[in-house]
């Protein structure tokens, strides 16, 4: 259950803008770029208008596969909690219902990589160099 409360707070925070930073020791956040790394340094790393429009574009997409995620998620996590309420708990039921709740998790997390991926592959190599260097800097 925590790491489905900890995936609907991730998502109203990205849904708002406002994604949680991810950990320095996590290999993933070390090698791909989230938005706000490259909208805080897009001068530096010279974003011209299109990748800008892309990456833009990528968010918005990603946003809105979000929130129907969410919603569904919430959803999903109502009917469990209304199978642990009975007594005594059908374990089969409830287990499926898990199951339907964390493929729901899988979708998110395929979504923020997918978003990720996309936003990297706009960017050139040098400007991704010129990321990583400024992503260590206060």
């Amino acid at each position: 259950m925590k790491r489905i409360c900890i995936a609907t707070i991730f998502l109203t925070a990205l849904c708002w803008g406002q994604a949680p930073a991810p950990p320095a020791d996590d290999p993933l956040a070390q090698t791909l770029f989230e938005p706000e790394l490259v909208m805080k340094f897009r001068q530096e790393i010279n974003l011209d208008d299109n990748q800008y429009r892309a990456i833009k574009d990528a968010i918005q997409k990603a946003q809105t596969r979000f929130l129907d995620l969410q919603w569904d998620m919430q959803s999903e996590q109502q009917k469990l909690v209304q199978l642990l309420k009975a007594q005594p708990i059908d374990e089969g039921t409830a287990l499926l219902q898990v199951d339907r709740l964390l493929n729901q998790e899988r979708e998110v997390k395929k979504t923020q990589l997918s978003l990720l991926i996309r936003i990297k592959n706009i960017l050139s190599i040098s400007q991704q160099a010129k990321l990583n260097e400024l992503r260590h800097k206060p």
